[in-house]
């Protein structure tokens, strides 16, 4: 019996923001290739898997945690954040308090979880919902790359889970490189999560 020279890597990855930003469609789009304009909020925490062959020798399994966007204001998500490699924190473009929330949601992430080697981890900004217009992004004269540097964020994207020409979650998927893996949400992204 020859043995399988594969090697598996398991991933927890929060998504985590404001209530009805979009966090399950995103996750939904992304594991299941489906959109439903069916708004069910999420209560605590829901989870889903996404299995990548990232090549012929290494599978990645991505475990995407979809926290409630109440659960900030409780002590949970201590327990919900544990050992999570990287976080996602969501906005409605549409929705300026949601934006306006964003760093809350981050610095609650960082007082919670902290690498081993003490840093935080990294955590990429989606701004969703484009298809819908773009209202926070272009009336506030916000600054989104500045915005990310002050705030710890390794990149911002915006993007949809039903359909925005380019930025459409089903864009999300993985890159690598000839010698390193990494996890990169979405595609067109510089943030990376090495394997």
């Amino acid at each position: 019996m020859q043995k399988s020279t594969q090697k598996e890597h398991l991933y927890k990855l929060l998504v985590i923001g404001d209530l009805g930003v979009g966090k399950t469609s995103i996750i939904k789009r992304y594991v299941h290739q489906n959109f439903s304009p069916h708004y069910r909020a999420t209560i605590g925490v829901d989870f889903a898997l996404k299995v990548l062959n990232w090549d012929s020798e290494t599978v990645v399994r991505l475990q995407l945690w979809d926290i409630a966007g109440q659960e900030r204001f409780g002590n949970m998500t201590r327990v919900y954040y544990r050992e999570a490699m990287g976080a996602f924190i969501v906005f409605d473009v549409t929705r300026p308090a949601t934006f306006e929330a964003v760093t809350k949601w981050k610095e609650d992430l960082d007082s919670k979880l902290i690498l081993p080697n003490g840093k935080p981890v990294s955590t990429v900004l989606l701004a969703n919902k484009c298809d819908q217009g773009r209202d926070v992004l272009t009336n506030n004269g916000i600054k989104m790359d500045q915005f990310c540097k002050d705030n710890g964020f390794v990149g911002w994207f915006e993007t949809s889970a039903k359909f925005y020409p380019g930025t459409s979650v089903e864009a999300l998927s993985s890159n690598h490189s000839k010698h390193d893996h990494h996890i990169c949400w979405p595609e067109s992204t510089a943030t990376y999560w090495k394997i």
